[in-house]
């Protein structure tokens, strides 16, 4: 284990037979495991506790094995990831470019592939922006379904526990061995809106890529299915602007206020600074600040109405460690324009990724939707992760190799045509008996019956090691003018092979035979 990512190892102890048997996984050191010290990023702060946090026993219990625990902006104050006297975490696309706060080790352990998930928290959007400068997904669950008993407090009315991984699988199975899957909207699987902010109100602080790449996610969930409504983000970002400009602070110096004035060289200065300063905050000033966020929730009710899903940039931009460092409170601030505002209005928030600058670093963005919709906001990801996958013969629902599809996570998206010129053909030889489909451009057919299958790209390797010779995965044109990835077959493959074009597909080969 390499600082800056780790602070402590976990001693190894033999994993539980369970679901998540097999995998590995990383600790925020601000949550407790019984016997290894937690820091919170500060060694003067440090207690080795005797009980192991609920939540992280909850995933031993389930299988996954901890094997250590991680580095994080001190007391999980920051979205930078360089606040912290272990040292700096860096982006794994390029050192120079910081790695996102307070959960920086975590998210890099998975990102770097060291562990196959972790655990971080999120107060402000400590669980997404280091997934977005990392190329992971990073989910932000609703407030209370992880338990923080265990977790040392940012905000404790406001802390949730976060988990990265590095595709939406796995996210999956983790997240279920916590909350077991309920049933989903009916817009996680099926045609949905998504709100994205009026142009005025979009932030990118000046990074170009980072504002095309938006507008390409944009296009990609229209293409999933998506109906994209403009909404007012005033009410969102005013909202965001409470949490480090209004008594929220006092939450934080509850935490850990005491042990800062008792202690005031130990402490990063930065955050030291912004901890004391919660005690500037009168009781008048809170309750001021509670009325003012009732306001903005019944504002942003409103907006659900017109939509299921939000679309946000999980950052406007990236920094490099020297700019953050020159100015370290506003560039902070920055980069928690989209995400300051999900805790406080208890929203469930994954943050996914979506893109590379030209410069190599990536871009993220986040699915934002109401209270309990955690599912729902994996599941509509899965589908932004799939491949499309057209079958003809005898992977066709029913058919006898339909079964490697679903095995891999492939759902149904609907039956349709070839394009008219294509050809079709009963091969000889094969086991289970299979057709051939091949193009013959001028050629005026009926059109052949096919299904297009979403499977998930992490997956389409193993599926296409099972296609036999003279089949393989290439270009179709549907009858509706649009390409798809789906079988066709060599012509070498056609001797001794039947034709049955004219019977229209496969089904109705076999029901003739």
């Amino acid at each position: 284990m390499k600082p800056p990512v780790w602070i402590s190892a976990i001693p190894e102890k033999p994993a539980k037979p369970g679901p998540l048997t097999g995998l590995t996984f990383a600790i925020k050191d601000n949550i407790d495991y019984a016997g290894v010290p937690t820091t919170a990023g500060c060694p003067a702060y440090s207690n080795t506790p005797e009980k192991t946090a609920p939540v992280v026993a909850m995933f031993e219990q389930a299988g996954a094995r901890a094997i250590g625990k991680t580095n994080l902006d001190q007391f999980a104050t920051g979205l930078v990831g360089v606040r912290s006297p272990y040292g700096a975490c860096v982006s794994v696309f390029n050192p120079e470019y910081i790695s996102g706060g307070s959960s920086s080790g975590s998210a890099v352990a998975v990102a770097s592939g060291q562990v196959d998930f972790s655990l971080g928290t999120d107060t402000a959007g400590s669980g997404r922006v280091p997934a977005a400068f990392n190329n992971i997904y990073g989910l932000k669950p609703t407030k209370g379904i992880l338990s923080t008993v265990g977790v040392v407090p940012a905000c404790a009315s406001l802390d949730c526990v976060s988990i990265f991984t590095r595709d939406v699988r796995t996210a999956q199975r983790v997240f279920e061995a916590a909350n077991p899957r309920k049933a989903t909207p009916a817009w996680a699987n099926g045609p949905f809106r998504f709100g994205v902010p009026a142009a005025e109100h979009l932030q990118f602080f000046g990074d170009d890529a980072a504002a095309a790449l938006y507008q390409s996610a944009i296009k990609k969930l229209e293409a999933a299915g998506g109906q994209r409504v403009e909404i007012d983000y005033v009410p969102f970002r005013d909202t965001a602007q409470l949490l480090y400009s209004g008594p929220w602070v006092a939450e934080r110096y509850v935490a850990v206020g005491g042990f800062l004035e008792g202690h005031p060289n130990d402490a990063h200065p930065v955050v030291k600074n912004i901890i004391l300063g919660g005690k500037n905050y009168s009781a008048a000033d809170t309750f001021k600040a509670m009325y003012k966020l009732e306001e903005y929730k019944a504002e942003t009710l409103r907006t659900w109405e017109s939509i299921d899903v939000m679309l946000l940039p999980t950052t406007g931009t990236t920094y490099k460690i020297s700019e953050v460092e020159a100015d370290p409170v506003k560039l902070n601030s920055n980069l928690g324009y989209y995400t300051n505002f999900v805790n406080l209005l208890d929203l469930a928030a994954l943050a996914i990724p979506a893109g590379f600058r030209p410069n190599g670093l990536p871009f993220g963005v986040t699915l934002i939707g109401q209270a309990h919709t955690d599912w729902a906001l994996l599941d509509l990801a899965a589908r932004l992760e799939e491949v499309k996958v057209t079958v003809v013969g005898a992977h066709l629902t029913g058919q006898p190799l339909n079964k490697q599809l679903t095995e891999r996570g492939a759902r149904l998206l609907k039956t349709c045509k070839t394009a008219k010129d294509y050809r079709l053909y009963a091969l000889a030889n094969t086991t289970p008996p299979k057709p051939g489909l091949v193009r013959e451009p001028g050629y005026e057919g009926p059109g052949i019956e096919v299904e297009v299958w979403g499977m998930p790209a992490q997956n389409l390797g193993s599926f296409l090691a099972l296609i036999p010779s003279p089949l393989g995965l290439g270009s179709l044109t549907l009858d509706d003018g649009t390409t798809a990835t789906g079988f066709i077959c060599e012509p070498a493959g056609l001797a001794g092979a039947k034709e049955i074009t004219h019977l229209g597909g496969w089904r109705a080969y076999l029901a003739n035979k």
